[in-house]
């Protein structure tokens, strides 16, 4: 007797962005309103993240938002728009830092940090060290996974790698993170 696959519905936010997302296409503005409002906050904090710098996350999360509301008409499934959006960000985000490398070259800036931490924080200081510490491409897998909820397929569509590559890059992120706050 063959086993029945039981297929598991999307997350009510997800129906909620694809119903707000095929609002917004049929020039619903409000909807547009309510997707920036559920999304922006989501887009900055993975934009700091990937950043290091809140300003140029600000900026990033901003450019992304102009290459969302561009190709928005473009996206094919409106179901997908998570990960679609966290994809334009990783993009800008990566032009973003690469200007700023060129920049700093060109002006021959070092990166002096400020590493005093404030009483109390050693945990969070600790958890934004471990995340430090991890390679561009597992540090953006572990975000997504552990801080935006996305899953194993909407981790590699955003990375733009395979399914497995996204789960070797989860598993090391987390055999890194569990290493580095032991």
């Amino acid at each position: 007797m063959a086993a029945k696959r039981s297929r598991k519905a999307p997350p009510a936010g997800t129906v909620f962005d694809e119903l707000l997302v095929t609002l917004v296409l049929g020039g619903d503005r409000r909807a547009g309103e309510r997707l920036s409002a559920r999304w922006q906050p989501r887009l900055l904090r993975t934009a700091r993240r990937l950043t290091g710098d809140a300003d140029l996350a600000m900026q990033a999360a901003q450019d992304s938002w102009v290459a969302i509301w561009r190709g928005l008409p473009k996206l094919r499934d409106p179901a997908r728009f998570g990960a679609w959006a966290f994809g334009i960000l990783r993009r800008k985000c990566a032009d973003a830092v690469g200007r700023l490398v060129i920049e700093r070259q060109r002006s021959g800036e070092d990166e002096a940090a400020d590493t005093a931490i404030p009483p109390g924080q050693e945990d969070t200081a600790a958890l934004h060290e471990a995340f430090a510490g991890l390679s561009p491409d597992h540090r953006l897998a572990a975000h997504l996974h552990f801080v935006e909820g996305l899953t194993l397929a909407e981790i590699a569509e955003v990375q733009e790698v395979p399914l497995g590559t996204a789960k070797s890059r989860l598993f090391h992120a987390r055999r890194q993170l569990k290493a580095a706050l032991a």
